[in-house]
Order: structure tokens, then C-alpha cells, then sequence
């Protein structure tokens, strides 16, 4: 059984057409499922009073430390002992 080159290429074009279709359909129908499970999800919360200064985290990890300055010689290209944190601010 020998197909044409046509055939073959509109059967392939049209599978992946197809599965382009389903595949939107099917991240409609899960938008709109996380849509209504977050709604439901939400409770009002009473507004938290917010200080003037925000706390600083002293508990920061050693090895949080060790990686941050493990990655900062690394694309420096020095040695770990030639850098030194001072301090580490969520940006």
C-alpha cells in the first residue's frame, strides 16, 4: 500500500492541528476549574496593621549564606575567602 506524499503530509499537518485544538480546549476547562476553586478558596481577611520599619530576618541559614556567596565568587572568579556579605535584602 503505497500513499501519497500529500495524503501523508495533510494527515500529519491534521493530527497536530487536532491535538493543538484539544489541548486549548482542555487549558480552558482547567483555568476555569482553578477559577472557581480559588473563589471559593478566598476569605476576606481583616486588613494586618503594617509597622513603620519592616523586621529584619536574623535568621537567615548559614547555608543560604554559603550558596549566595558560593555563586558570587563563581561569577566573579575568585576565591569564596575574597567575598564577604554584609547584608541580604529581598528585592
Amino acid at each position: 500500500m503505497d500513499y501519497s506524499n500529500l495524503f501523508v503530509c495533510l494527515m500529519g499537518i491534521g493530527t497536530v492541528f487536532l491535538g493543538l485544538v484539544c489541548l486549548v480546549f482542555l487549558v480552558m476547562a482547567m483555568s476555569a476549574i482553578c477559577r472557581k476553586t480559588k473563589a471559593a478558596d478566598t476569605v476576606p481577611a481583616a486588613a494586618a496593621p503594617v509597622s513603620a520599619q519592616p523586621q529584619a530576618d536574623h535568621s537567615k541559614k548559614p547555608e543560604l549564606m554559603a550558596a549566595i556567596a558560593a555563586a558570587i565568587a563563581e561569577d566573579m572568579g575568585t576565591d569564596i575567602s575574597a567575598v564577604r556579605i554584609v547584608s541580604i535584602k529581598k528585592l
